[in-house]
């Protein structure tokens, strides 16, 4: 698993942490029972504060894509479908946004980013 921090991003680092494990886990990289870094190893991986993969996981943890247990550490659960499902839609609702946004800014009509929409998902 690697995890890639854009000093760049708007996004902050732990955020960054966040969707790309998501992303791993919704893809099916990262299985259920897996598991994860620990805080400190990935925070050393990263060279990161530990404060912020600890914050990463927690919000992990909150949203049910992984459990922690003290002294073992943290592992992939088991995910329900619809959730992830809805953590997909959700991504993909920010990707159209800021797809959207660039379009206005361009002056691309609805039309044709509708057109062009339908093209990639054809795979035309």
């Amino acid at each position: 698993m690697d995890i890639i921090i854009s000093n760049t991003s708007g996004k902050p680092i732990y955020e960054q942490i966040i969707l790309q494990i998501k992303g791993y886990i919704l893809d099916g990289t990262l299985k259920q029972g897996e598991a994860l870094p620990s805080m400190r190893n990935l925070a050393q991986q990263l060279r990161i504060s530990i404060i912020t993969t600890k914050r990463a996981y927690e919000e992990l943890e909150k949203d049910g894509f992984i459990e922690s247990f003290t002294g073992k550490g943290s592992f992939v659960k088991a995910q329900d479908p619809e959730l992830m499902k809805e953590e997909g839609l959700k991504q993909i609702e920010e990707y159209f946004f800021e797809a959207c946004e660039k379009a206005k800014m361009l002056n691309v009509s609805y039309n044709e980013l509708s057109g062009l929409l339908e093209m990639i998902y054809k795979g035309e």
